[in-house]
């Protein structure tokens, strides 16, 4: 029966404590929702977990999931708890409970959709989303596109939300509800004595569930908190909740000077400077006026490449990229060669200016509105032309705007492609992303021959991309092996870029250029031995000299995708100082070879014969890749490894500080 608010100033009809019995049994309704949310995220990333499932403790993940999870729901629901603890008779009325108990079924349900989004987009990223994903996907226009495929093609994870929402809307209690008693009076100072003791108790104890912990020297959990609970930092997803991964990133300084080091430290250990060896006096020039061709090829995995992979399958795996296959052998490539990030927008800038992901994709933050250097600039520097180009709607992904701040001077996307009356149009249009492969590339490399030489030329290819589909007449000449869909992508890209080469040999250019291919990231993996910390950040780094100056073959050592510029540079006798995460590879010594990456809060360095694993704070794991690519030992306690890691963490502390220090001081030329 309502229980009515009494007119006198000394009763109430209501319970004690109704309100706050009803407050506690929806978090815990709350808590059972993000563990469902949990359970089915884990199913769905199944496919990156079954390799390594086994090893994973689930009663820590458990733990951790409710550390991060008591977080969030007491964030998320800071609003619903203060109106019912609040001491105020007027939250026993039913229209105030009526309101409160829709605004906690409101923000839960944005909670379970928020989980279930990232089940999905979990496995393009390798990590829970932040708020960059706002800033990430703000140029789009096709984003409910998408966002409709997507949902059709994961309806099951729509009922499952629907599900839950339904157990929001069926379980959420009111006060009301929880009063068993029909009659009486409760005296209204007894009333606000409970109600005030109660408020007093709650607050410190919600204040210590949002910081993750009682004392005053816990600080706030992070994200990368998540990994003291599991043993790799992919894993640390499932630990992980995406509302906690918002609420922890808004605001945010991403680049904290950690200061690991005294500044003249520092440079003795590690610099981005790299210092010309010619005359630094004179005017920027270069002493091979070579053109430069740059591919970046959309999800095109090491994994795929069968020349990369003779030992996969018993030695048969044959592949899907032939044509590469054929490129690699007349090109110059390593034997480990890495990505720096998860995303295209990662890759961008590792690839074009030398700057590696850590923590955000660097034109996602304050940052990218820095003095940002890069292979056209500096090469624009010396009297070259240059154009990026892009078959996606103009602006799309932010590769317009970044082109641009790197200094390229024409950017050619599909409204061009679309003005240039020897293709098709629209008509080439995949209808999601971008101009098919085959026929950009085509127009790429007749547009090349338009330029004024020497030049430097990027483009960013787009049908390998989710939702993995190839133009309609290909479909049976490449048709989907049913193992991976990308399979059939992979191969129809492989095509379209022996095609741009067979163009690009009868140009009067092709002779006086050198081609760099690499892949924006990696995808859809097949071979456990990609699915590791380390695997997931393989992909394919080749140079190709056609007038065959360069050298050529496999060499001994480590390639990783800020590589390139100072590669290229040095190659081509820049002559100024400029600032580049990577090195030169062609005057590196093997052993001196490294690469870094950034994965889900924990640094990640390989070198030499060892990967380390760092956490900001200390070392979490170290492995000796080159004997135990799967991970299985960890040799962080192992004295005979102990001289090496230790200069490999000395070495990873001082890049970090570098990259912090020089992105909020904006010295990146």
């Amino acid at each position: 029966m309502r229980q009515n608010i009494s007119n006198t100033s000394h009763s109430i009809r209501a319970s004690y404590i109704s309100c706050i019995h009803a407050f506690l049994l929806n978090l815990l309704l709350a808590y059972v929702i993000y563990m469902a949310c949990r359970g089915i995220f884990f199913l769905e990333n199944y496919h990156l977990y079954k390799e390594s499932w086994q090893q994973l403790s689930f009663g820590d993940i458990i733990k951790g999931g409710l550390l991060f999870d008591t977080s969030a729901i007491l964030y998320t629901n800071a609003l619903y708890a203060l109106t019912m603890l609040l001491p105020l008779h007027l939250k026993e009325r039913n229209s105030w409970q009526s309101c409160a108990r829709g605004l906690f079924i409101l923000v839960n349900s944005i909670a379970v959709i928020l989980n279930l989004t990232d089940a999905v987009y979990f496995q393009y990223t390798g990590r829970r989303s932040t708020t960059s994903v706002f800033r990430e996907f703000s140029n789009e226009n096709n984003i409910l596109n998408i966002a409709s495929t997507e949902l059709i093609n994961h309806w099951y994870l729509v009922l499952a939300g629907l599900l839950l929402i339904f157990c929001l809307f069926k379980f959420a209690l009111k006060a009301e509800e929880l009063r068993f008693y029909s009659h009486g009076k409760t005296s209204l100072g007894k009333y606000y004595i409970i109600q005030v003791i109660a408020l007093a108790l709650f607050t410190p104890l919600c204040i210590a569930g949002m910081r993750g912990g009682f004392t005053t020297a816990v600080r706030p959990i992070t994200i990368s908190n998540a990994n003291q609970y599991v043993n790799h930092p992919t894993e640390a997803a499932i630990v992980l909740n995406t509302p906690f991964s918002f609420i922890r990133t808004i605001g945010k300084d991403v680049f904290s000077d950690p200061k690991y080091f005294s500044q003249s430290e520092l440079d003795k250990i590690y610099s981005p400077v790299h210092n010309a060896t010619a005359d630094t006096t004179a005017t920027s020039s270069v002493a091979k006026r070579k053109n430069v061709v740059v591919l970046i090829v959309e999800s095109f995995g090491r994994e795929y490449i069968g020349e990369y992979n003779k030992q996969l399958d018993g030695g048969k795996h044959k592949g899907y990229a032939p044509f590469i296959d054929e490129l690699l052998k007349q090109s110059l490539t390593f034997d480990y060669t890495f990505a720096n990030g998860r995303k295209s927008i990662d890759g961008m800038p590792s690839i074009l200016s030398s700057i590696p992901h850590f923590v955000e994709p660097f034109f996602l933050t304050p940052a990218s509105l820095n003095d940002v250097s890069g292979l056209a600039d500096r090469l624009g520097e010396c009297g070259y032309s240059s154009a990026f180009f892009h078959g996606a709607q103009n602006g799309s992904m932010g590769f317009e705007a970044f082109a641009r701040t790197t200094g390229y001077q024409k950017y050619y996307g599909r409204t061009e492609y679309n003005n240039d009356k020897r293709f098709d149009g629209d008509k080439d249009f995949d209808g999601t992303w971008a101009i098919w492969d085959e026929p950009f590339l085509q127009y790429y490399a007749l547009k090349m021959t338009e330029m004024k030489e020497p030049f430097i030329t990027s483009v960013f290819t787009a049908s390998s991309h989710h939702p993995y589909n190839i133009p309609e007449k290909y479909k049976s000449r490449f048709p989907d092996d049913g193992k991976n869909p990308i399979h059939k992508c992979i191969r129809y890209t492989d095509m379209a870029l022996r095609e741009f080469f067979e163009t690009a040999k009868k140009q009067p250019w092709y002779k006086n250029t050198i081609f760099v291919m690499t892949s924006d990231h990696t995808n859809a993996i097949d071979h456990k031995e990609y699915a590791t910390d380390l695997g997931v950040y393989v992909a394919p780094i080749l140079f190709f000299d056609p007038s065959g100056e360069m050298p050529r073959g496999q060499r001994q050592g480590i390639a990783q995708q800020i590589d390139i510029m100072p590669t290229v540079l040095n190659y081509l006798g820049y002559n100024k100082p400029y600032v580049a995460f990577g090195i030169d590879l062609l005057n590196t010594p093997a052993d001196k070879t490294w690469a870094v990456s950034y994965n889900g809060g924990i640094y990640q360095y390989v070198k030499g014969d060892y990967f380390i694993q760092f956490d900001g704070t200390k070392l979490k794991a170290a492995y000796n890749y080159k004997k135990d690519w799967m991970m299985t030992r960890n040799l962080v306690n192992d004295q005979s490894a102990q001289p090496a890691l230790t200069t490999m963490t000395k070495e990873l502390k001082a890049i970090i500080q570098s990259y912090m220090q020089r992105m909020k001081n904006n010295a990146l030329r």
